[in-house]
C-alpha cells in the first residue's frame, strides 16, 4: 500500500485535545501523518508534544524552521486545516503569515497542494461578517470548505458538541488520491 502524507494543521480550540486518535485513525487510512500547530495549541498539548512526533515520526511543528535549514517533514500530498479557529480562517484567507500553519497553508496554495479545512468557532463568532467572507475566500482558491451542513456546524458559547473529526478525514482521503 502506497502512503500518502497528509500534513494535519491544528489551531487552539478543544478538538486539538482529541488530535492522537485522529493521528491513528489517519494512519489507519493510509496516511502518514506530519502534525503541526498554531503556538498556542502547542503550548496547550506541551506535555504530549514527544508522544505525538513519535506517533507519528516526525517532529511536531509550531515554528518556522531556519533559512537553510533541511525540511523536516516530506512533501504533502494533502493539507487538513482542524481544528480552525477564528483567527486561523481569517489569518489564512487574508495572507498573514506570521504564524507556521498559517503560512503552510498560504504557500500550499500557490503549490497546488490540495486542501480541506473545517472551522471550530462558535455562534457568536460565526455571526461576524469576516468569517463568512474569509470562507468564501479559501472556498474561490480551491479549499475544499467543510462549514455547515456536511460539516462543522457552530455551538452555542461554552456548549460542549463533539466535533466531526470522521468528516474531515473522509473529505481528505478524496483529496490526496
Amino acid at each position: 500500500m502506497t502512503t500518502r502524507t497528509l500534513y494535519l494543521l491544528c489551531s487552539a480550540a478543544p478538538p486539538v485535545f482529541d488530535i492522537a486518535g485522529v493521528v491513528e485513525d489517519a494512519q489507519g487510512r493510509g496516511w502518514d501523518v506530519c502534525l503541526g500547530l498554531t503556538p498556542t495549541a502547542a503550548d496547550w498539548l506541551e506535555d504530549s508534544l514527544p508522544g505525538l512526533a513519535a506517533l507519528t515520526g516526525h517532529p511536531v511543528r509550531s515554528r518556522y524552521k531556519r533559512p537553510g535549514d533541511p525540511d523536516a517533514w516530506p512533501k504533502a500530498d494533502a493539507i487538513l486545516v482542524a481544528p480552525a479557529t477564528f483567527n486561523t480562517v481569517n489569518a489564512w484567507a487574508l495572507g498573514l503569515t506570521d504564524r507556521f500553519v498559517v503560512g503552510v497553508v498560504a504557500e500550499g496554495i500557490g503549490k497546488g497542494i490540495p486542501m480541506a479545512v473545517m472551522p471550530c468557532v462558535n455562534a457568536a463568532y460565526a455571526q461576524h461578517r469576516a468569517l463568512d467572507r474569509s470562507l468564501g475566500e479559501l472556498r474561490e482558491m480551491g479549499v475544499v470548505v467543510l462549514y455547515g451542513e456536511g460539516g462543522f456546524v457552530p455551538n452555542r458559547p461554552g456548549e460542549k458538541v463533539p466535533y466531526p473529526w470522521g468528516l474531515a478525514l473522509d473529505a481528505v482521503d478524496g483529496l490526496g488520491r
